[in-house]
């Protein structure tokens, strides 16, 4: 069963946006290296609050995804030119098999 990858960004999403999309060759590069490492599916998210992005990918397993993130320095330089500070730490949840669900 596939993961969820949840990853908060401490950035402006105004600024972090302009950037990916100032860099559209390169986001589509870390984008398509993603999918060949097994990403499912891949979101960002600006907090309505502002001053986070949350990133959020579906993943095979965690092992997939920490694999792709250490890959490459591309990821990282991308998030220094917006403006992200301190390190993200992704988190990985399974989802919960319950009679609710749709």
């Amino acid at each position: 069963m596939s993961v969820m990858m949840g990853m908060r960004l401490v950035v402006d999403p105004a600024r972090f946006e302009e950037v990916l999309n100032a860099n559209r060759d390169r986001a589509m590069a870390i984008s398509e290296r993603g999918k060949q490492a097994g990403a499912i599916h891949h979101r960002f998210y600006a907090n309505q609050a502002g001053g986070e992005v949350l990133i959020v990918d579906e993943w095979p397993d965690a092992e997939s995804f920490q694999k792709f993130f250490e890959s490459g320095s591309d990821v990282g330089e991308l998030m220094g030119q917006a403006g992200v500070t301190g390190q993200p730490q992704p988190e990985f949840w399974r989802e919960l098999d319950t009679p609710d669900k749709f």
